[in-house]
């Protein structure tokens, strides 16, 4: 069992709570940065996170990760002020920003043969508009959205990429963030979606 998902004294029955399954999400994400896991498996410890009903199919996930794997989360924290610029570069790794960060007004991504996860499910929007000028090649750039979250990427080039977006949800919700998405992707993936349902939710 993984020490720094879940306390040794905690049943690890009890069912999972949004916050445990980004931490998760957090250290995974943390571990295929430092080589730890590929890009399928950590594709494949995402997908069991978000859908983990309890602490003990957690504590799976990042049990052969050590504890040092977590030290630094890839989300900030609610409490931290948006910034006006962010940055991402990366090679051959996976980023991912979920759980109550905050949304910059932009963000600069620059990736090669990794994955890039963005999610809006819990962040704190503070702008109304969330530009992302992308240089990525080989890779997949995830927009997970919430209702009042759109997504435009009518000016971003793409090199053989495969698209699939959904819309996210209530179609009438007031608009509380637009993404739009300029730059360049090559040889990879868009994917905008809501976030995957789970028994319970």
């Amino acid at each position: 069992m993984a020490a720094d998902m879940v306390d040794a004294d905690v049943p690890t029955g009890l069912r999972a709570s949004h916050a445990d399954r980004d931490r998760v999400v957090e250290v995974l994400a943390a571990a295929a940065g430092d080589g730890r896991l590929t890009a399928e498996e950590l594709d494949e410890r995402v997908a069991a996170a978000l859908s983990a009903r309890t602490l003990g199919q957690l504590a799976v996930l990042t049990a052969d990760l050590p504890q040092e794997a977590g030290a630094a989360p890839a989300s900030a924290p609610a409490s931290a002020p948006a910034k006006d610029i962010a940055r991402i570069e990366q090679r051959g790794a996976a980023a991912v920003r979920a759980g109550g960060w905050a949304v910059p007004r932009r963000m600069e991504i620059e990736s090669a043969w990794g994955d890039v996860t963005l999610d809006f499910s819990d962040a704190v929007i503070t702008y109304d508009t969330l530009g992302i000028d992308l240089d990525m090649r080989g890779g997949t750039l995830r927009l997970i959205t919430r209702p009042g979250v759109l997504v435009d990427a009518d000016f971003l080039v793409r090199d053989y990429v495969k698209t699939k977006v959904r819309p996210p949800g209530d179609p009438e919700a007031p608009v509380v963030l637009r993404v739009e998405i300029r730059g360049r992707l090559g040889m990879g993936r868009l994917e905008v979606r809501p976030p995957r349902r789970w028994f319970g939710r």
